[in-house]
């Protein structure tokens, strides 16, 4: 799971945010302190997918470019160094799809079997398509076959599906835009209320049953949240 100290900060900011609104008492935030581990974890398995999603997409041209360069006579390992300087060209230095290709092609020089240099790039990210791809091309290796119309076709199953799940993601980023808002609302209201309104909380901050209640009142906010989230979590 990628490590971001930027995700720490938020989430000390938000537990900041809610010890105020829901408690007016920056104790509060000590006893809420335990919600930042969650709130790592989901942000950085966010930062994760975000970032699987990219690669994804890049990985798509990477695969035309490497079918392109097979059907011009390159052999396997000298299509993927070509890649690298395509990716480079499309992506950038730092694209993740122009530094693995890199660190595939500094295998390739180093003599590192380029059958084993894919599975390992498959395995470090867990991507379906690209999984896919690695073991199409260990048995098409390994079985002697014609390996630019056996790629060229494993290539266009791939990227079609990719396609698909690429307009389902643009259908539902809306909805996801929606949920994002409405995550927000409660927050503003309580902001709103106790700013034009002075002493609309006062009942409920600095005693116990103000304090149970408000506590209940967070708790309904985040199984709603998590509710919400697992129904927008939709599996392609």
């Amino acid at each position: 799971m990628p490590e971001n100290p930027v995700f720490l900060l938020e989430g000390a900011v938000l537990i900041g945010v809610i010890a105020y609104l829901f408690y007016d008492s920056p104790i509060a935030a000590i006893f809420l302190a335990p919600l930042l581990y969650p709130y790592y974890r989901r942000r950085s398995r966010e930062k994760l997918q975000q970032d699987k999603k990219e690669l994804s997409a890049q990985f798509r041209e990477a695969l035309a470019a490497i079918i392109t360069a097979l059907k011009a006579g390159y052999s396997a390992e000298n299509a993927f160094i070509e890649c690298r300087g395509e990716m480079r060209f499309q992506f950038g230095e730092k694209a993740m799809i122009t530094r693995e290709m890199k660190r595939i092609s500094k295998g390739i020089e180093n003599r590192i079997p380029l059958e084993k240099l894919l599975t390992e790039f498959a395995a470090r990210w867990q991507i379906e398509e690209i999984s896919e791809f690695a073991e199409v091309f260990l048995i098409a290796r390994r079985s002697g076959g014609n390996l630019p119309e056996i790629l060229g076709r494993t290539a266009e199953i791939i990227r079609g599906r990719m396609e698909i799940n690429t307009e389902i993601d643009i259908l539902l980023s809306s909805r996801k835009f929606e949920q994002k808002i409405m995550d927000g609302v409660p927050f503003f209201i309580i902001f709103y209320l106790g700013l034009s309104t002075e002493g609309f909380f006062s009942v409920l901050y600095h005693n116990v049953p103000g304090v149970l209640f408000m506590t209940g009142c967070l708790a309904a906010y985040l199984a709603a949240y998590m509710i919400s989230d697992r129904i927008m979590a939709i599996e392609l």
